[in-house]
């Protein structure tokens, strides 16, 4: 990882520098703390979500933490990268459930990268996690940064797909009209209401009540 403390600011597209000029500090702080840590996804990885020009997203879909296995961590939450056998299950039950919402059925591959490429923001609450242990950075200081992105994604106007605690703690920032909230996908939860939910369906609903183009899931 780059030594200078400002190295993961400066990952950052000229845009989101922008936006999170005013935190720049915190985040170099978060920096210090990785330097001695075994994190995931890898430093260039950690900002990916926010790779999509702001102007064109139209999505959020928020997730807690990366993948704590090596392997599956790439920087979208959620997705891990192609060719991943077997998948994480959490990702197993979301793609069941686009194919039964809109009918699509996504490769086993598990790399959601398409979505991202339509503007779908997949960003986790918390953007690194030590490798091996689930929700490990929750308390270095991550939600400040990511919240103040949920605040400039609300400001744009995008649909929001909030799914379990941790992403419904940032309901308070959004347009309640343009967001859907509803259980998390983990094997623990998505037999209590997430499954049937249709999240894929009525977001496109949205997006296209916006005058904007549906997302191909």
């Amino acid at each position: 990882m780059p030594g200078q403390s400002n190295a993961l600011f400066n990952s950052l597209t000229q845009e989101w520098q922008s936006v999170l000029e005013p935190f720049q500090e915190h985040i170099g702080s978060i920096e210090r703390f990785l330097v001695s840590e075994d994190f995931l996804p890898d430093f260039s990885n950690i900002f990916r979500a926010l790779s999509t020009p702001i102007a064109e997203s139209r999505v959020l879909i928020l997730g807690q933490d990366p993948y704590p296995t090596r392997s599956h961590a790439i920087g979208l939450a959620f997705s891990v990268p192609d060719k991943t056998r077997p998948l994480p299950p959490t990702l197993r039950n979301i793609i069941k459930e686009v194919a039964s919402d809109v009918g699509t059925v996504i490769s086993s591959e598990g790399d959601l990268s398409h979505w991202h490429d339509q503007g779908v923001i997949l960003l986790n609450r918390v953007l690194t996690v030590r490798a091996g242990e689930s929700n490990s950075h929750a308390n270095i200081g991550w939600q400040r940064i990511t919240d103040e992105i949920v605040k400039e994604l609300a400001r744009r106007g995008v649909v929001s797909l909030l799914w379990g605690k941790s992403a419904q703690e940032t309901a308070i920032h959004l347009n309640l009209d343009l967001t859907i909230t509803g259980v998390h996908p983990s094997p623990l939860s998505a037999y209590r209401g997430f499954f049937g939910s249709k999240p894929f369906s009525r977001t496109n609903q949205l997006l296209r009540a916006q005058g904007w183009k549906e997302i191909t899931w």
